[in-house]
């Protein structure tokens, strides 16, 4: 060029007036990067913690995981290739950090309430249900529990729930069909014990 002098910094030999240039091209993609991210993440996370709530049977284990959950998807958000895949990417991210803690930290699943706000007419008979069911639930072990609330509390199919745990569809029905026939056993039993109390 004539009449300029270009001033190289660095090793790369950037000039410093191409340096704003590049940081403000980062600076747009981090932004839009960020901006898809929460527009994918707001209407989610609250979805994420009742999952969460439900494998993990703890509000402060769940919201821990949810945030790691988080941290882990914007780390790697660059690697989902299809925005459109976003929620079952996200779940099965979300039941994967709480597998390892349930694994690693040996956490004991704590009672939920399956059926929050149900009011009945006969209130003692709703209630004695309700509790039949939460300790029903508690006795499944965790894989069975979690196909068992993603089925019938989530409402995801076959498909979505073998997308959302990374099981295959064969392995998810055999998990339901069990989980079921010990739900339907745990629940049959703590109901005979509630009769034999009356």
């Amino acid at each position: 060029m004539i009449g300029a002098r270009q001033v190289r910094t660095g090793t790369r030999g950037q000039t410093e007036a191409a340096r704003p240039m590049a940081r403000q091209e980062e600076s747009g993609d981090l932004t839009a990067r960020r901006l898809a991210f929460e527009r994918l993440t707001d209407g989610r996370l609250l979805r994420a913690y009742r999952l969460a709530s439900v494998v993990l049977g703890n509000a402060n284990d769940a919201e821990d995981a949810v945030h790691d959950a988080a941290v882990v998807a914007w780390t790697r958000f660059d690697e989902l290739r299809d925005h459109d895949r976003f929620d079952a990417w996200f779940d099965r991210i979300v039941v994967s950090i709480c597998r390892q803690r349930l694994r690693h930290d040996g956490l004991r699943l704590r009672g939920i309430d399956p059926m929050p706000g149900v009011v009945r007419a006969d209130e003692a008979a709703g209630r004695a249900e309700r509790d039949a069911l939460r300790q029903a639930l508690d006795r499944l072990k965790p894989e069975h529990r979690l196909v068992v609330v993603l089925r019938h509390l989530e409402d995801f199919s076959i498909a979505e729930i073998a997308a959302r745990t990374g099981e295959r569809e064969g392995t998810v029905k055999s998990r339901l069909h069990y989980a079921l026939r010990e739900l339907r056993a745990a629940y049959d039993a703590v109901e005979r014990g509630t009769e034999g109390q009356r």
